[in-house]
């Protein structure tokens, strides 16, 4: 298993160094090099939609998986405590399916917020209700 330290930082570097995860809170994204050795840059955007970031005890864990499915490495492996922990192979009909899950995630996602963005406040609501005003 490799050791991943920790750097903070507002932008990545342009030269990433072996066994750093960098990650950059302001921009909302992390990157490394690849730990099977390709040295690839393995770039990981970090929100609601994307991969989630924790840190404890100045460990930090990403969530889910990374598979680098496009790199000729094709790496699968989790970051948890900074820790790698390699994982299975993915045949192309189950990477096919992730990327399938990962789109329809993201798409409710975005129409819960716009239904939540669009919906009338409570206040609104009641202030309505008071008024005898159909919403």
């Amino acid at each position: 298993m490799s050791k991943l330290q920790l750097l903070h930082v507002e932008f990545l570097p342009t030269d990433l160094v072996e066994d750093i995860l960098y990650v950059s809170k302001k921009y909302k994204v992390a990157g490394h090099l690849c730990p099977c050795g390709c040295r690839s840059k393995i770039i990981t955007p970090l929100g609601h939609t994307e991969w989630k970031y924790k840190e404890r005890n100045g460990l930090p864990t990403l969530y889910p998986s990374v598979g680098n499915w496009q790199l000729p490495c094709r790496s699968h492996y989790w970051i948890t405590d900074g820790e790698v922990q390699w994982s299975y192979q993915w045949t192309q009909k189950q990477i096919d399916a992730g990327a399938d899950s990962e789109k329809e995630r993201r798409k409710d996602y975005f129409q819960r917020l716009d239904q939540k963005k669009n919906r009338p406040s409570i206040l609104a609501s009641l202030w309505s209700w008071i008024k005898g005003e159909d919403l």
